[in-house]
């Protein structure tokens, strides 16, 4: 138990390192760079104030208006985040319609039309020409290290769902494990929980019993994985205090 602790625990902190590393290139993108120091610390206080308050966003705009602020750019800070959130968003699409074939033959057709949706809300989305112009700004030079850091991230959250599978007795084999993960995963992401609960264990359980193992079991490993991402993100309480690091350094470097 405390191996598999402390391997969540670092999947977690990885992927805050690689989403922290993504967003500045974002905002550097922008014309409005924060440092990696700054922006990890940002991205951890995010994910815990993401897993305690309702939403499941609250924390990312948190991160994006505090951003804004200090910069003198608030717009720019909020967009900066839902750039951030839609690359990874977009890259983990991606993964799971690779994964489709991994998944039992009753979830492959419903699985293709939910994604289908989804690319197509993206698409409609990128047709409006000040949206278009401001992603190519911001991932202009930077799109395949946005994209590998988005991928790996993605791989963070999708081993530390295996691990909650495993931890709650699911014996089903691990490629059909990694397709359910990334189809969870995308619905978590869905702005509508209570403290980080809610879609994802909504889904899961549609997608564990349609798979046929069972809608209990896909609750209860999405609890599982929800008690461990929070625990994992229980160190971003040290982040909650404490000015811009960033701005206070070059102010004092000014005097």
């Amino acid at each position: 138990r405390h191996t598999r602790y402390w391997r969540d625990w670092s999947s977690d902190v990885c992927s805050s390192d690689l989403c922290a590393r993504r967003w500045s290139l974002l905002t550097t993108g922008l014309g409005m760079a924060i440092p990696f120091r700054e922006a990890y610390r940002g991205c951890y206080r995010a994910q815990l104030l993401n897993a305690t308050l309702p939403g499941g966003v609250l924390g990312d705009l948190h991160r994006g208006y505090r951003h804004g602020r200090d910069a003198g750019a608030l717009g720019r800070g909020l967009r900066s985040v839902v750039w951030d959130r839609a690359s990874g968003q977009v890259v983990q699409v991606g993964l799971a319609v690779a994964a489709v074939p991994l998944l039992p033959p009753a979830l492959r057709g419903w699985a293709l039309a939910g994604l289908a949706v989804l690319v197509l809300l993206g698409l409609a989305l990128l047709a409006a020409a000040p949206v278009r112009r401001e992603a190519g700004t911001a991932l202009h030079g930077v799109w395949p290290e946005v994209l590998l850091l988005s991928a790996l991230a993605a791989g963070g959250h999708v081993l530390v769902f295996l691990v909650a599978a495993r931890t709650a007795g699911v014996t089903a084999s691990t490629p059909h494990l990694l397709a359910l993960a990334l189809l969870v995963l995308l619905a978590s992401a869905l702005p509508l929980s209570i403290a980080g609960w809610g879609p994802r264990e909504g889904a899961a359980a549609w997608a564990f019993g349609t798979a046929g193992l069972g809608a209990t079991t896909g609750v209860e490993v999405a609890v599982v994985y929800g008690v461990m991402s929070l625990v994992a993100t229980l160190p971003g309480i040290l982040a909650l205090e404490g000015g811009p690091a960033w701005r206070s350094e070059e102010h004092t470097s000014e005097l």
